[in-house]
């Protein structure tokens, strides 16, 4: 009977025990939640350290020389007036203070890390009360920063004449179908991203001077703005902006970037009075705004281009079968002022523009299989010339300036060459076949490599062609499998091992080369 007091009390001491050991091991594991979403947040802020350092190397080294080239210019000028020298400290007063180092990282917007983190994001794992705080406090400090680097997308004038780049010219043509093996790229990887536009794409360009900015636009009227984020194989969305035109609400025909990267050029179409072209300002201090001048008659402004001279112009292409010519001026009511360089040697419509390096002429090209290139300085055309099929595209080569393609209606034979010297020449010809369509679309687009010896192109199929201007074949050096449905363009990076395509399956393909 002595013994029967101590029983009932070992059951309690065991259930102590486990809610104690339950309690523990729920703490523990609150602590490591906890430690996983703060081991994530300093990881990713210390990589946004690491690029935004990386930015302000590139800055500094650019502005040292910038600042060479200023005091050149100025002692040229002052040995002009007859002055022997400036002195430098007058010369350093009459600067422009310097950016800090705040406001030069600013200039090159990180990429949006909203997506950095998802995979701690509190709604893919039930947490205690204090692991979800944290988790919260982290989503709305990455949309501040988000929202942010949006913001900082603040490219600044740089005035009616930018700083030239004088390009060396190379010598390609002799190159030209002289190999009878072709030199393949490389397609290591590739990624596709959803556009987020509500249908088909329209145009693709790059950014002139900010290697990891380029620009979609599409048939929803809307503008796109992306960043191509570092060491990925990625994207982020920077901002979208409405575009559409006054009075029909027309979505941009075709778009250009500004030289000094700080706005871009759309074009629509010149009926029932609507605007012709609009000027959206990446500042964000005006948005978009349309140009009074409408210097085309009737029908699609089908192509602009800015011309690669040292003034500041660029030229529209229309159905009307006019060619404007649009010169930045610094009247600011009528910043750009339109001259139509010629009506009449089209007789069909100019379906599209271009400029020669090395000489004043404008390239066209039109539905009536014309390709004309006019020299606007002496005022006719010095470049005459017909094949058998309509023209739809001219691009210059950006290293041969004596060699242009135009893209043509000829089935397996699409795209041509010519060297603006030898008239009524055609200098190699190569295309592809079609297996969903037989008909030529004006919407497929070219794009050189920077080197100027590959050419790529879209097509009706979901493939990319590469075309090495060496290899004496007519047929694509390569097709790289790229989308679902047709391929609209597939752009070179100036300074980047990449590719970057648009197709009509809604999504943009970034394909790293070598």
């Amino acid at each position: 009977m002595s013994e029967l007091p101590g029983n009932p009390k070992k059951p309690k001491l065991k259930e102590e025990e486990e809610e104690e050991e339950e309690e523990e091991e729920a703490n523990v594991s609150c602590r490591e939640e906890q430690e996983e979403v703060l081991v994530a947040l300093v990881e990713h802020r210390s990589n946004e350290i690491e690029r935004i350092n990386h930015h302000i190397s590139n800055y500094q080294t650019k502005l040292i020389e910038a600042e060479k080239s200023l005091q050149n210019s100025k002692a040229k000028l002052a040995q002009l007036r007859g002055v022997s020298s400036i002195p430098s400290n007058s010369a350093k007063k009459d600067d422009k203070p310097l950016k800090t180092l705040r406001n030069v990282s600013e200039d090159y917007p990180s990429p949006s890390p909203s997506k950095t983190l998802r995979s701690c994001d509190s709604s893919d794992h039930p947490r205690s009360s204090s692991a979800s705080s944290v988790s919260k406090a982290k989503t709305v400090v990455l949309k501040q920063k988000s929202e942010r680097s949006r913001d900082s997308l603040n490219v600044k004038d740089r005035g009616t004449k930018r700083k030239f780049e004088q390009k060396e010219h190379k010598e390609l043509i002799r190159l030209i179908a002289r190999n009878s093996s072709p030199t393949t790229i490389k397609c290591h990887t590739s990624n596709q991203i959803s556009s987020q536009h509500k249908r088909k794409l329209r145009s693709l360009i790059l950014c002139p001077v900010n290697e990891q900015l380029f620009a979609t636009s599409s048939l929803d009227g809307m503008v796109s703005l992306w960043q191509l984020q570092p060491r990925r194989l990625a994207a982020s969305l920077l901002s979208t902006t409405d575009c559409m035109s006054r009075k029909q609400r027309r979505w941009a025909e075709d778009m250009a970037w500004h030289p000094s990267g700080h706005t871009l050029f759309s074009v629509y179409t010149a009926d029932d009075g609507d605007s012709q072209i609009s000027i959206l300002n990446l500042n964000k201090t005006r948005g978009v705004t349309f140009l009074e001048n409408k210097p085309h008659v009737k029908g699609i402004i089908n192509n602009i281009k800015f011309m690669p001279w040292e003034n500041t112009c660029f030229v529209t292409g229309g159905s009307d079968h006019a060619v404007v010519l649009w010169n930045e001026s610094d009247d600011e009511e009528k910043k750009w002022k339109s001259k139509p360089l010629h009506r009449n040697l089209h007789s069909a419509a100019v379906m599209g523009v271009d400029g020669m390096r090395n000489k004043n002429v404008v390239l066209s090209v039109g539905a009536d299989k014309r390709i004309c290139g006019f020299d606007f300085q002496v005022g006719r055309a010095d470049y005459k010339h017909q094949i058998d099929y309509k023209c739809m595209s001219v691009l210059s080569n950006p290293c041969d300036f004596n060699l242009f393609m135009v893209q043509s209606g000829e089935p397996e034979k699409q795209l041509r060459l010519f060297d603006i010297r030898l008239r009524k020449t055609e200098l190699h010809s190569f295309g592809w076949k079609q297996d969903s369509s037989e008909s030529q679309s004006a919407l497929i687009n070219q794009s050189w490599s920077p080197d100027g010896l590959y050419i790529t192109s879209g097509s009706v199929d979901p493939v990319i062609h590469v075309f090495d201007i060496r290899y004496n074949a007519r047929k694509p050096t390569q097709s790289i499998k790229a989308h679902q449905k047709r391929v609209f363009k597939a752009e070179w990076h100036y300074s980047q091992p990449l590719l970057i395509s648009i197709s009509s399956d809604l999504n943009i393909g970034l394909h790293k080369i070598s």
